[in-house]
C-alpha cells in the first residue's frame, strides 16, 4: 500500500512539474504577444499558427546552441547555479495541493517560504561565479532586493496566517467561503501583488536585469540552456506566485475552473505591469520595503493579532 502511494506521489508530481512547464513555454508567448500589442506591433506569429509553436522553438535554438563560460569564471559554482535555480523554482511547485494523491502537506506555507528564500543563494552564486563585474554587481542588487522584500511579504503572510490559524495552503480555501480575503484585506493585497512583483525581480523591480546600465545583470555571462533555465526558473516563479495569490485571497478553491481563470489573470497583471510602469529608482526600491511595507504590514499584523485574540476570549 504505501510503494503504491509513493508511485502515485512521484508520478502526479511529474504530471504536475510538465503542466508547468508547458505553461511556462505559453506564458512567454503571452507575454510577447501582450508586450507586441501594447507597443503597436505584432507579436511572434511567423513559426505555426499565430506563433503558437514560437515556445519551442525557441527551447530548441537555446538548447542546442553551444555553452560558453567564461575562461578566469568559478566553472563548478558557474555551471550548476542555473540548475539548482531551476530545480528549486520547481520544488516550490510540490506546495501545491492537489486533486488527488500529492504532497499537500500540513506546513505547505512554511515549505514555500523556506524554498523560495534559498533562491537568493543561487543568484549571489550566480553572479559572483561569473566574475564579471556587471554580473557581480547585478546579484548583489538581486540579493538586498529579495532579502528586503522577503520580510515584508512574510509579514503580510502572517496575518492571513492569524486569520486561519493554520499553516496549510489548502485551508485558506475553508476560510474564504462565503467571501475572499481580499474583500476583507484589500491594502494587504495589493502589498502583498507589489510585494510578490519585487520577489520576482519583475518590472519596475528588474535592477538584476537592468538592462540599460548593467547589460542583463547576473545572468550577463550566460548563454544557450544555462541562460533558458534562469529564464524558466523566473517565469515558474511568477506562475507560482500567481497561484499562491490565488489561494490566499482570490477565494482558493482549487476544484473550481475558475481558479485557473484567476490564475491567467493574475499572470497576465504581471505582464501587463511589465508593458506599462518603468525602471524604479533602487533607493525609492529599499525605502518602499523599509519604510512604507514594513510598518504598515507590522500594524496589520498587530490589528489582526488583536482581532484574533479577542474572538478566542469571546468563545470561550
Amino acid at each position: 500500500m504505501f510503494m503504491n502511494d509513493l508511485f502515485l506521489m512521484c508520478l502526479s508530481s511529474v504530471v504536475l512539474l510538465i503542466t508547468v512547464l508547458v505553461g511556462v513555454a505559453f506564458l512567454t508567448l503571452l507575454e510577447r504577444k501582450v508586450l507586441g500589442y501594447i507597443q503597436i506591433r505584432k507579436g511572434p506569429n511567423k513559426v505555426g499558427y499565430i506563433g503558437l509553436l514560437q515556445p519551442f522553438s525557441d527551447a530548441v535554438k537555446l538548447f542546442t546552441k553551444e555553452q560558453n563560460y567564461p575562461l578566469m569564471s568559478n566553472f563548478n559554482l558557474y555551471y550548476f547555479s542555473p540548475v539548482l535555480n531551476f530545480c528549486l523554482s520547481l520544488i516550490l511547485w510540490m506546495s501545491m495541493p492537489f486533486f488527488t494523491v500529492n504532497f499537500s502537506f500540513n506546513f505547505s506555507i512554511l515549505f514555500f517560504l523556506s524554498v523560495s528564500s534559498l533562491g537568493v543563494y543561487t543568484i549571489m552564486l550566480a553572479g559572483w561565479s561569473s566574475n564579471s563585474n556587471y554580473s557581480l554587481l547585478g546579484s548583489l542588487r538581486s540579493v538586498a532586493q529579495t532579502i528586503s522584500y522577503e520580510v515584508s511579504l512574510f509579514l503580510i503572510l502572517m496575518s492571513f496566517l492569524y486569520m486561519t490559524m493554520s499553516f496549510n495552503i489548502e485551508e485558506m480555501k475553508n476560510y474564504q467561503e462565503n467571501i475572499w480575503f481580499i474583500f476583507l484585506m484589500l491594502p494587504l493585497c495589493f502589498m502583498w501583488l507589489v510585494s510578490s512583483l519585487a520577489e520576482t525581480n519583475r518590472t519596475p523591480f528588474d535592477f538584476a536585469e537592468g538592462e540599460s546600465e548593467l547589460v542583463s545583470g547576473f545572468n550577463v555571462e550566460y548563454s544557450s540552456g544555462s541562460f533558458a533555465m534562469i529564464f524558466l526558473a523566473e517565469y515558474a516563479s511568477i506562475l507560482y506566485m500567481s497561484m499562491i495569490s490565488c489561494m490566499i485571497f482570490l477565494g482558493g478553491n482549487i476544484y473550481s475552473w475558475m481558479f485557473f481563470l484567476k490564475l491567467v489573470l493574475l499572470s497576465f497583471i504581471w505582464v501587463w505591469v511589465r508593458g506599462t510602469l518603468p525602471r524604479f529608482r533602487y533607493d525609492k526600491l529599499m525605502y518602499l520595503a523599509w519604510k512604507s511595507y514594513l510598518p504598515l504590514s507590522l500594524n496589520y499584523l498587530i490589528f489582526f493579532f488583536s482581532l484574533k485574540t479577542i474572538m478566542f476570549v469571546f468563545i470561550s
